[in-house]
């Protein structure tokens, strides 16, 4: 998942390949948000991968590897 700030949070999914976008993006407004999607999405959130991530949002920008169940997977992909 990256993210970006633009009068919110805007996060957009990418396949494995990191180059092939899942056509899903979301709108948040607060960057807590960011985390609880993180910690849902299986990404490591223990001391340095929270460090990480909120450095990655000090700047503004970032992204994130989620580890994601087939299930997780599957509706995501079948979002709209």
């Amino acid at each position: 998942m990256s993210f970006q700030t633009q009068s919110g949070w805007h996060c957009q999914f990418l396949e494995e390949d990191l180059k092939t976008p899942i056509p899903v993006r979301l709108n948040l407004i607060a960057q807590k948000k960011l985390f609880e999607i993180a910690e849902r999405g299986g990404y490591k959130l223990n001391l340095e991968g929270r460090q990480a991530l909120q450095r990655a949002i000090d700047m503004g920008r970032g992204g994130i590897w989620l580890d994601l169940t087939e299930e997780q997977y599957r509706r995501l992909k079948g979002a709209r």
